[in-house]
């Protein structure tokens, strides 16, 4: 479990003071901050809806119980993960709390490593439920704005760039491999800078070297043969907004002079024209090549280089912020399932593990297709590894054939484990291991 560096939290209630202490301390070992209670009476104001940790809880309690505790919780937010701690035996309760919305639950005696492996998977929940239901927020407040998704320390910089650079009149470079985010970024730069203006996009690898002059700068009536009327160029048409030029390292060098001297003078002259045209906007560039090192072969121009590069913002690679793969998937699959109008098919704990492991060469862009076709349901064919003779190692197929039918099996029975575990003829605590071994999530 990989978290973003920021403190993660639990709340703990058990009235044994022994028994309290020890625990604290085995999650404070584990890296959470612990709000220790004697009693359920005590936690009951720190069970809010933003709190962003998990919540830990004995069954048995002077006053109001574990089981009322996790009540209260699920009232309050259905998202917060409850971890129940009963006693030895004691399968009636432990049933009873996954029935009420338990994220998990432990038996006394427990060992501490048990306890922090299902608090940390608990916590990497509970900022997936968080962080979207604030990319909803976002896209409800802006439907237009595409989010900018991940909780990594590489994603959080890009953040705090945004932020810092969004409102300042300055050029931007942004520099990433295909796939990043590059225009997610540039399209954020613009919303934070409170231009009025529209964001105007070009992608300088898509242009024709004939046309590119008439794009950028546009032309007057006449200018060529074909241009029977005035067209306003790019940079004209983005006056008061963002122009974006994404693929500038395609810029034909002839067009490199001419950008580099209207944002030197911030006027421009369009193709069959001698009237010099005022600009108001702010040029954000993109470029998957090392502009540094082309200026160097004589393939781009040094002095644009530097009038584009004042400051700017390099993007990771997904495999650099594979911990944030987990939400990328979550968030593009949701999307996917409202366009294709069809169920997102569940994932096992080792297939996203394997995910995680991917190079993932196109980025995000490559997992975005990837949840497409998950969600279409043609990817899952090809969800393991295949061995030398083509098909899965055989361990593997039967598991993926287990949690298939568990995933059924809950699906038929409404979420209830014990109908499940009726219909699969095998015990309600033999399910529960598997339906943690294979990632299937709590259920009710």
């Amino acid at each position: 479990m990989e978290h973003n560096g920021g403190a993660i939290r639990a709340i703990l209630i058990e009235d044994e003071q022994a028994v309290r202490r020890a625990t604290a301390q085995a999650l404070e070992l584990g890296g959470f901050e612990v709000s220790a209670c004697a009693s359920a009476e005590e936690a009951l104001p720190l069970l809010l809806r933003e709190f962003a940790g998990v919540v830990v809880t004995d069954v048995r309690l002077p006053g109001m119980s574990g089981l009322e505790v996790l009540e209260h919780a699920v009232a309050v937010d259905a998202g917060l993960p409850v971890i129940v701690v009963t006693g030895h035996g004691d399968v009636g309760m432990a049933v009873d709390a996954m029935r009420a919305g338990a994220y998990d639950f432990v038996e006394k005696p427990f060992s501490s490593d048990r306890l922090l492996e299902i608090a940390l998977r608990a916590q990497e929940k509970r900022s997936l439920v968080l962080e979207n239901r604030r990319l909803r927020e976002a896209w409800t407040s802006h439907p237009e704005l595409p989010p900018l998704v991940g909780q990594s320390p590489a994603i959080e910089r890009v953040r705090t760039l945004i932020h810092s650079l969004g409102p300042a009149n300055v050029d931007v470079l942004i520099n990433g491999q295909t796939g990043t985010g590059k225009e997610v970024v540039a399209r954020q730069l613009h919303a934070a800078s409170g231009r009025k203006g529209a964001f105007v996009a070009l992608n300088c690898g898509a242009l024709p070297e004939t046309v590119f002059e008439s794009e950028i700068f546009g032309h007057e009536a006449g200018a060529f043969t074909g241009a029977q009327k005035r067209r306003i160029g790019k940079l004209e048409y983005a006056h008061g907004g963002t122009l974006f030029l994404d693929e500038i390292e395609s810029m034909p060098l002839a067009m490199q002079v001419k950008l580099l001297r209207v944002l030197q003078e911030r006027r421009l002259e369009r193709l069959g024209g001698n009237e010099s045209i005022a600009v108001d906007c702010r040029v954000i560039a993109a470029s998957k090549a090392d502009l540094l090192k082309m200026s160097a072969d004589g393939q781009f121009r040094e002095d644009l280089y530097y009038r584009i590069g004042v400051v700017s913002i390099d993007l990771p690679a997904l495999v650099q912020r594979s911990e944030d793969i987990p939400l990328l998937l979550a968030h593009f699959c949701q999307a996917a399932s409202l366009r294709y109008r069809r169920e997102v098919p569940p994932w096992s704990a080792a297939q996203m593990q394997q995910w995680r492991q991917r190079e993932w060469p196109g980025n995000v862009r490559e997992l975005r297709n990837f949840a497409d076709r998950w969600v279409l349901g043609v990817e899952q064919i090809g969800a393991l590894p295949a061995a030398a003779g083509g098909l899965a190692p055989l361990p593997q197929q039967v598991e993926s054939f287990e949690a298939g039918l568990i995933a059924a099996a809950l699906k038929e029975s409404d979420g209830s484990v014990a109908l499940a575990a009726d219909r699969l003829g095998i015990p309600k605590k033999t399910l529960y291991d598997k339906i943690r071994k294979y990632g299937l999530g709590a259920a009710s």
